[in-house]
């Protein structure tokens, strides 16, 4: 199994070395070249204006969206959560519209509001996952065909599902818990509907 990290910008690095922990051919990609023979691909966290400038300028908007469409397994943390939704509220970041869901970027605040926590996550297991949170978005609402993985303790959906796409607001990239990418190759290879 062979998995695309978009790496124009944020915590890239992070998830090309979670994936090589779990023994996965983990690749950057930078140029829509570099979209082919992956067999899913992860949107990582960082400045989500900044990386859907990057998309645009490099031609990996369309292409994504395109393959996301036709069934290629994504994963999107924070800035990459942003960019997978139908809807970003208050602001002109154009997404890719992969999810139906609809997403408030920084919603806690500034830099010096983000926090951790830990979640309770049933598709994880009973161990509850430390989840980070950095200038993170939520999700304000989602479609019945979504399903939300996690939420915080005031009922705020952070991370979710839908088909072989899946979202988180927190960053798993940032932790030694592998579980989340565990889950999203499950996804990848067809062991988790």
């Amino acid at each position: 199994m062979k998995i695309g990290v978009l790496a124009s910008q944020g915590a890239f690095a992070e998830h090309i070395y979670s994936l090589n922990k779990l023994d996965v051919e983990a690749v950057p990609v930078r140029l829509p070249a570099e979209l082919k023979g992956v067999d899913g691909l992860i949107l990582p966290g960082g400045e989500s204006t900044t990386i859907s400038k990057m998309l645009n300028a490099y031609d990996l908007m369309q292409q994504i969206a395109a393959l996301g469409k036709e069934g290629m397994p994504v994963f999107g943390t924070c800035a990459g959560m942003i960019l997978m939704a139908k809807q970003i509220s208050g602001n002109n970041t154009t997404p890719l519209g992969l999810m139906d869901i609809k997403v408030k970027r920084n919603a806690f605040g500034r830099q010096v509001d983000s926090f951790e926590t830990e979640l309770k996550i049933p598709a994880l297991g009973k161990e509850p996952f430390h989840a980070v949170f950095i200038r993170a978005p939520i999700i304000e609402n989602c479609e019945a065909n979504v399903e939300a993985l996690a939420r915080l303790k005031d009922n705020t959906i952070v991370a979710v599902k839908q088909e072989k796409l899946m979202a988180t607001a927190f960053h798993p990239e940032l932790t030694d818990d592998l579980r989340f990418h565990k889950y999203f190759l499950e996804i990848a290879t067809g062991k988790v509907k």
